[in-house]
């Protein structure tokens, strides 16, 4: 499904559900948008089933824009899915799970019918990707994980959620990268900045990263965040 936003930009539905396939066609379409350098695009924006893309009007485009895109995305589209398009460093993420920051883990682990080291252990052990960033600069929306992250978010956000909480819910993980409000069930906390305007790259996850959760201590949480300072 092809829809227009407004008058600058043109958004491609590939999916109605989460799913780490349709995350990874939507990642590859990016890309494919991204090398082509197509006349007028300002930005391409991944979700996990939507591609965004925004543009300036430009002669090619010859009045019809929706029908310019649908054309390039339909030739992308039909190619076999190269997962080598996206680009996909691994990130290393220290999260403390210790109950201090880690305020809604008994909880998921009661919900989830696991032990809190259950809990810590099958969010620690595999690799997970990031598939957008939103709701604010430098948040990121990671998954898919175990069935047993599939807990809804609360029924009454939090008004702040402080800074390097790490969160889960409906089987993704987000972090906070500042003071924000939030629904999401808190898990633990990183002591490292997830934006920061004066670094090459701002955010610290881009959409294609795979994260890698290390579990570390409160002692270590703490001495990572006194050597920041």
């Amino acid at each position: 499904m092809i829809r227009k936003q407004g008058d600058r930009c043109i958004i491609f539905e590939l999916g109605n559900r989460i799913d780490a396939g349709t995350g990874l066609k939507c990642l590859s379409l990016a890309q494919r948008f991204r090398l082509a350098k197509l006349s007028g695009v300002t930005d391409v924006i991944p979700s996990f089933i939507t591609v965004a893309i925004q543009f300036e009007p430009h002669p090619d485009h010859q009045n019809d824009p929706i029908a310019y895109f649908e054309h390039a995305a339909q030739a992308f589209l039909d190619q076999p899915l190269d997962q080598s398009l996206v680009e996909s460093r691994i990130i290393e993420v220290p999260v403390c799970y210790d109950s201090n920051y880690g305020i809604d883990l008994e909880f998921v682990a009661q919900t989830s019918q696991c032990s809190i080291e259950e809990v810590i252990r099958k969010h620690t052990e595999a690799l997970s990707r990031v598939y957008m960033i939103g709701f604010a600069p430098g948040q990121p929306y990671i998954g898919i994980h175990d069935l047993c992250f599939d807990i809804p978010r609360r029924k009454t956000p939090r008004t702040a959620v402080p800074a390097g909480s790490v969160a889960i819910a409906n089987r993704q993980t987000t972090f906070y990268p500042n003071l924000l409000p939030g629904g999401w069930h808190v898990i633990g906390m990183t002591p490292i900045a997830l934006f920061d305007v004066n670094r090459a790259r701002p955010s610290l996850l881009e959409p294609g990263d795979q994260v890698r959760f290390v579990p570390i201590t409160s002692e270590r949480f703490k001495s990572i965040q006194d050597n920041k300072a």
